[in-house]
């Protein structure tokens, strides 16, 4: 048995939190998506170009600030900035789940993987 109950892991695609479940109970260890569809779509190139954009803009920013994933999205995406908003979201959760930025809302740090709504992005401070 490699996992037990309680123990959770990040989605490698959408940076969501993942609960142990019994059906993962023999390959837990090998768990590395949380649905078909985050298995399917990886990261790719576009997802890579969103993380790189975000902490990009971010960097360019006072320790602090915040930016919305709508200007790494529209950094990468141009024209079709729209279609990359979820993306740009998925992208924030990765950054989340590696410890190099946080996600708001109205000023307050929320859990990336339950955030409902517009959300802010910052860097997160490691003095």
């Amino acid at each position: 048995m490699s996992g037990k109950a309680g123990d959770t892991k990040t989605c490698v695609s959408c940076g969501r939190e993942m609960k142990w479940r019994k059906s993962w109970e023999k390959n837990w260890d090998d768990v590395r998506y949380c649905s078909d569809a985050c298995r399917k779509r990886k990261v790719g190139p576009q997802d890579i170009a969103l993380e790189e954009s975000i902490v990009r803009l971010l960097d360019q920013r006072q320790a602090g600030a915040t930016i919305c994933p709508s200007e790494a999205a529209k950094f990468v995406g141009d024209d079709n900035w729209r279609e990359l908003m979820e993306p740009a979201r998925r992208a924030a959760r990765r950054l989340v789940a590696r410890g190099e930025a946080e996600i708001t809302q109205q000023g307050r740090v929320v859990d990336p993987s339950t955030a409902k709504g517009p959300i802010r992005i910052r860097k997160v401070d490691h003095r």
